[in-house]
């Protein structure tokens, strides 16, 4: 059974849960360390997103979407749309310690930013039903014209009839959604001893979903004892919804054009926030153990990976999320000519075709027909097992020296900080910032010296610069041969020393 949210169930669609109020050091005082967690590099690519909003997009340009690919975001949410007027100005306050000498312009910006933050998110509201003669059925949405077609087959993953809850990200054209399931046992032979709905809702980004998760979770029972009431599904949408241009070309507009640089610099909380009090890279660290490594160097070098788990599927989209955190990258300019590294979530046989044409992704599945499509990925992953069949990739699946080293100094600062928290009330840091900053670091380390020994009269790796990005000259020749390669370092010449382990 799916870990439950550790926060109460919404009793009306009113009651988001609002913001927290930011607690610890200052934004400024924690600015470096918070040029992290962004499951994207903090830049613009084409077809892409605007630095720091995330890269989902779709015709006419970027989408704009509250992602933390920004590099300069802090820890706090914004209020949301339903907070009182107490919060509303509680965060002006902490608003106007962020300002520059330029005051009260930039203040304008990032209100309007805000405004169109958490107002306008919800593109489409839906409830998918499991019919015993048909299947997965779309049984109602608003509003009418939306295009959910396959969205029956995302809220309701393959095999949940063996799980009672879960939740399930997915991606759905140039939008991200979040559904609810529930499974309950009714005494009617029509539908055979169970009833199984998802009540679902789409946006153009997936970083404020788990906000509605609590009124998902309380829809979906009421549909379950009630079904067909959806007058609190109809007021949520109405109160939520986005503001669609009239082409009707799925691309939301709502965000003002001179609002790009409040953005960027806004106060964002962490995407995908786990339901579990743990936290998401923790766990996702601890299940991974040492071969975390090996995932951290085939999100780096932006392959297709694909993550296989049976049913609950909601813990391994935070897997999904996770591994795109592996690949942050701060530096201005790095891999621009690099494929996003985007995550799909839970994908399925319908979206094989899509899969196809994607250069580099992240998802999960819970159909291991999957494994035997070898043409969709570069890389499978099933429990803590990866592997790949392609030739060129098999090297990398071995742990080098420097690897464990890594992993030694990752699991040396965690027990640290643990200690640190436990003897000194530190309630400032946490294994999320700890994770995410350790290969947010390392991936600048590589980068950074890449880029020094490009610009040097003598452009040539040796083993002492090898050793500079924190790595193995022996053991990661192959990796860095294909970072060279798939990041554009074509003029760099590597040292013969370098040879194979």
């Amino acid at each position: 059974m799916v870990e439950r949210s550790d926060r109460a169930p919404l009793l009306d669609w009113e009651e988001v849960p609002s913001a927290e109020k930011p607690s610890g050091p200052s934004p400024v005082a924690a600015h470096a360390k918070d040029r992290l967690a962004s499951p994207s590099n903090s830049r613009a690519s084409p077809g892409g997103s605007a630095p720091g909003l995330g890269w989902s997009s779709g015709p006419g340009g970027p989408t704009p979407s509250r992602s933390a690919s920004n590099a300069d975001r802090c820890g706090a949410p914004p209020a949301t749309s339903s907070t009182p007027t107490g919060q509303d100005e509680a965060l002006q306050s902490d608003n106007e310690d962020h300002l520059s000498d330029s005051g009260s312009r930039e203040l304008s910006l990032e209100d309007r930013m805000v405004k169109w933050e958490e107002k306008d998110q919800i593109v489409s509201v839906f409830v998918v039903t499991f019919n015993t003669r048909s299947g997965n059925m779309l049984e109602w949405c608003l509003p009418k014209d939306m295009d959910l077609d396959g969205v029956e087959f995302k809220a309701i993953a393959s095999g949940s009839h063996r799980v009672t809850t879960d939740f399930i990200y997915f991606r759905k054209g140039c939008y991200f959604g979040l559904a609810c399931f529930a499974n309950m046992a009714v005494e009617s032979t029509v539908e055979r001893g169970a009833r199984m709905k998802s009540v679902g809702i789409l946006s153009p980004s997936y970083t404020l979903l788990y906000r509605y998760m609590s009124f998902l979770e309380h829809q979906v029972r009421l549909q379950l004892q009630s079904p067909g009431h959806y007058s609190p599904l109809e007021a949520f949408y109405e109160d939520k919804r986005a503001l669609l241009p009239p082409s009707g070309d799925g691309v939301v507009t709502a965000c003002p054009a001179n609002a790009w640089g409040a953005a960027i610099n806004h106060c964002m909380h962490p995407e995908m926030k786990i339901t579990h009090p743990a936290g998401c890279m923790s766990q996702f660290i601890r299940f991974f153990g040492e071969q975390i490594m090996v995932l951290w160097k085939l999100a780096l070098l932006r392959r297709r990976i694909l993550i296989f788990s049976p049913p609950p599927v909601g813990v391994v989209c935070y897997r999904v999320y996770c591994c795109c955190c592996l690949a942050n990258i701060s530096l201005p300019g790095i891999g621009e000519a690099v494929p996003e590294f985007r995550p799909f979530f839970y994908v399925n046989v319908a979206d094989i075709s899509a899969l196809e044409n994607e250069l580099s992704y992240v998802a999960c599945t819970t159909e291991k027909i999957f494994e035997e499509k070898k043409d969709l990925y570069d890389v499978y992953v099933d429990n803590q097992n990866v592997k790949t069949y392609r030739d060129g990739l098999k090297p990398l699946l071995r742990l080098s020296t420097a690897d464990r080293e890594k992993y030694r100094k990752l699991t040396e600062q965690r027990q640290m900080l643990l200690y640190s928290q436990e003897e000194n009330g530190d309630c400032v840091s946490s294994e999320e910032d700890l994770f995410i900053l350790f290969f947010l670091e390392q991936n600048n380390r590589i980068f950074q010296t890449l880029g020094e020994v490009a610009g040097s009269p003598d452009p040539t790796l040796t083993q002492e610069s090898v050793r500079a990005m924190g790595l193995d000259p022996h053991g990661d020749r192959l990796f860095l041969l294909h970072l060279l390669e798939i990041y554009g370092y074509d003029t760099l010449l590597v040292s013969e020393q370098l040879c194979c382990s």
